[in-house]
């Protein structure tokens, strides 16, 4: 409205004052330098109004922020919670059972022991409550009853960081920062030093395509690790876990993602990692829990069948079925002993 004012008032007063009209004339010079004048009054009256558009922005997203962070824990620690020392990984579970919803159990009378050192398997069903058990070990929840034991220590009174740093877990979907490759790796033991981080990349063989790259340990990734494959990025998480040296792993189906061959290089550098340790691995490829210690078929909360993968195989039952179903089209069956089919048709696998 100022503009407008300015240059109609400007342009009468010019016509008026043309010479042709007896006039006295007035320069178009000073219309545009009224126009200029009243520009300039004007921003900082936008400027205070882009202001406040950017502070009312700023305080929804503070109340959100904020609103987030004092939604109250349901896991609080035990105020008399004492260090954990270092574990040896003797894991046993005693008649745990869970629930996320009232009345609606996810683990019902989960009872078993892991022996330090021992490669525990767990498979089963989507949404049986294979992830549910293993995240109680770090305590992401609490039992609803039983108790969870750690070299004869209830998780409930520890410290959880304390807990936490002594277990290292390789998700499905790895996390990467955007940063270098030597602080992705770090991030598993912050105080490590380059040899230390270097060492680790060297003991599950991600040194090799890591030294390849155009900056080596120094180069940026990007977001969530773009510009790397899948298993390029668990080779680095391995790693990340293998510089924290815990007494306990979890693999939660670190493997479910990536091609065969991929698959056998980041199963080289799990039998590295593994060795020593105590470990809990959810896999939906058999091949890759052949060796373990135990293997529970886990169906409706509730563990079906424990033995070894022989063991499990000689009764076949419900994880018969499920090595079958996957290995039929890729293994030649044994012939029966009369020469006839195989003992069992597998039905198609839904994995």
């Amino acid at each position: 409205m100022g503009l407008a004012i300015v240059v109609l008032v400007g342009g009468i007063s010019l016509l008026r004052g043309h010479p042709l009209l007896g006039g006295s004339a007035i320069s178009l010079g000073l219309i545009f330098t009224f126009v200029q004048y009243s520009q300039r009054f004007n921003q900082p009256i936008q400027q205070i109004a882009v202001l406040w558009t950017n502070i009312q922005s700023a305080i929804a997203g503070g109340e959100r922020i904020f609103g987030l962070l004092d939604i109250p824990t349901t896991l609080e620690e035990n105020p008399n919670a004492v260090e954990m020392p270092p574990i040896e990984g003797h894991v046993v579970f005693e008649e745990v059972e869970m629930s996320y919803n009232p009345g609606e159990p996810v683990l019902q009378g989960i009872e078993f022991e892991a022996k330090p050192g021992q490669m525990i398997a767990i498979v089963g069903p989507t949404g049986a409550g294979k992830t549910t058990m293993i995240n109680l070990i770090p305590r992401f929840y609490d039992a609803d009853s039983g108790s969870v034991r750690i070299d004869g220590h209830d998780v409930r009174d520890v410290s959880l960081p304390s807990l936490r740093r002594q277990i290292g877990i390789v998700l499905q979907d790895t996390f990467l920062f955007s940063d270098t490759v030597m602080n992705n790796i770090r991030y598993g033991k912050l105080d490590a030093t380059d040899e230390e981080v270097i060492a680790a990349a060297k003991m599950v063989a991600a040194d090799s395509f890591i030294e390849r790259l155009p900056d080596g340990y120094e180069t940026l990734l990007g977001e969530r690790g773009s510009g790397l494959s899948q298993g390029q990025r668990q080779l680095i998480a391995i790693a990340r876990v293998a510089l924290m040296n815990p007494r306990v792993l979890i693999l939660d189906e670190a493997t479910s993602s990536v091609d065969t061959r991929t698959e056998r290089i980041i199963q080289a550098a799990f039998e590295k990692l593994l060795a020593g340790r105590t470990s809990f691995v959810i896999a939906h490829r058999l091949s890759t829990i052949r060796n373990a210690d135990q293997v529970f078929m886990v169906k409706a909360g509730q563990i079906a069948e424990r033995g070894t993968h022989d063991e499990l195989l000689e009764q076949q039952g419900a994880y018969y079925d499920l090595y079958m179903s996957q290995f039929r089209r890729q293994e030649e069956p044994a012939a029966a002993p009369n020469g006839n089919r195989p003992i069992a048709e597998p039905a198609q696998s839904g994995d």
